[in-house]
């Protein structure tokens, strides 16, 4: 009967062997054997076991429990709503994260933008017989080049992604 009622308890409690022998500072075959009723706990244990399950002693030593499916079903529906909520939440920063990276690529296209128009292609009046100065500004030029070519389209595509990732009510 006390196997029986510890199995019962504890799986009504959502508990496996080995969380219940964790908490209980045992190994997971002592649980084991106290379930198949091949040895039983001795006093002190009986009162740490029914602390840690949450139940009279007398209720473990009494009549035999009955497992609800209805407890079972409550502790699985509350485990998923849990789980639904940490993933909805994941989503919700994942979401918030992208959206501001985005934001972030517009704001700096726009700025790069302003720096090269107050800057008016400096490189055109640079005197190239100097060696560094030449490779400076062919650099420069380079990038300016990439840069007034490709920047339009990444800023297109960070306003959709922008838009695509705001919150939906």
């Amino acid at each position: 009967m006390l196997n029986e009622n510890i199995k019962a308890i504890r799986k009504s409690k959502g508990l496996s062997q080995q969380e219940l022998a964790v908490k209980l500072n045992v190994v997971r075959q002592t649980i084991s054997k106290w379930e198949q009723g091949l040895s039983v706990p001795d006093s002190d244990m009986l009162i740490s076991i029914s602390e840690v399950l949450e139940t009279p002693v007398s209720t473990l030593l009494g009549e035999t429990v009955i497992q609800a499916e209805a407890d079972n079903l409550k502790a699985i529906s509350e485990k998923l709503e849990v789980i639904n909520l940490q993933l909805a939440q994941r989503k919700t920063t994942r979401r918030k994260m992208i959206r501001w990276l985005l934001t972030s690529l517009c704001v700096i296209i726009v700025m790069v933008f302003a720096a090269l128009a107050i800057l008016n292609s400096p490189y055109l009046g640079w005197d190239y017989s100097d060696p560094e100065t030449a490779v400076l500004g062919v650099a420069f030029h380079s990038f300016e080049w990439l840069f007034v070519r490709t920047a339009p389209i990444i800023f297109i595509i960070a306003v959709i992604g922008i838009f695509l990732t705001r919150k939906k009510e």
